[in-house]
């Protein structure tokens, strides 16, 4: 097993085609598992995941694969594709423009979680619930160029679910409660283990395939009225917190998966 760094990658093509890392070829490998495409430049996070797919190009088995690690790192674009495929998401709107931000803000009920289209661990993410706040909050997106992603905030006793899916199995599962709407664990969130209802499963299982995923987290939230909604689906999960609340080592459990395909 070979660790490599994916700030430290070269790419070869016209003689070699190939990705090497300290000079060692990638593409020389049985498989390879992508744990962390680090942040960086446009150009430098674009190139990391050509380098992913020039490797799966050349017959390398690339776990998730980039075009699945592509759609779920992208929220609105995840969202999409879960909805096409008849999966009950949030009332979400995406704009590029101030007032039609405004304007999205108060069809959205005047209560709303603004989210970075890219981004984990509840980074960036805000709450507001009155239009001035909201002018000032999209005012600031707007000097740095974001896109506004704006979701409906839906009532949740301050709390939601992890389901680490590996395969066609959902392996393990955690409530993450909070004294505040934001429940990620980095944000101080508890796990509490979960058993997976054939419901959560069921709807898991079906985002996992939607997006081409081998292994993910889906992260779901049910209202206070009993409905069931799917926030996002993570490409390369964290799971310090639910494996403080599961029996057995989630990490052997992906190396079991990928080394029963490598069969």
């Amino acid at each position: 097993m070979t660790f490599a760094d994916a700030t430290q990658l070269t790419a070869h093509l016209g003689g070699l085609n190939t990705v090497s890392e300290s000079g060692s070829s990638l593409a020389e490998s049985a498989m390879l598992l992508a744990r962390e495409i680090p942040g960086g430049s446009l150009e430098q996070v674009i190139f990391r995941m050509d380098a992913l797919h020039q490797l799966e190009n050349a017959g390398l088995r690339v776990i998730n694969s980039p075009y699945a690690i592509e759609k779920m790192v992208d929220k609105y674009y995840t969202l999409s594709l879960l909805q096409q495929a008849g999966l009950h998401i949030p009332e979400t709107h995406v704009t590029e423009g101030f007032s039609q931000a405004m304007d999205a803000f108060l069809a959205l009920g005047g209560d709303v979680v603004v989210k970075p289209l890219f981004g984990s661990r509840g980074v960036g993410m805000v709450r507001v619930t009155d239009a001035e706040t909201a002018g000032r909050v999209f005012r600031a997106l707007q000097l740095g160029g974001y896109v506004y992603y704006l979701q409906q905030f839906i009532p949740h006793r301050n709390r939601d679910l992890r389901v680490m899916v590996i395969g066609e199995e959902c392996v393990a599962a955690m409530e993450r409660v909070a004294d505040s709407w934001k429940s990620n664990i980095a944000a101080g969130g508890q796990p509490v283990h979960t058993e997976v209802s054939p419901e959560i499963g069921a709807i898991c299982l079906e985002a996992s395939r939607t997006l081409g995923a081998d292994y993910c987290g889906v992260d779901l939230l049910r209202s206070e009225g009993g409905e069931l909604f799917v926030l996002e689906v993570n490409s390369m999960p964290a799971w310090q917190g639910l494996q403080q609340v599961t029996s057995f080592d989630i990490a052997d459990r992906i190396v079991e998966y990928c080394l029963g395909l490598a069969d």
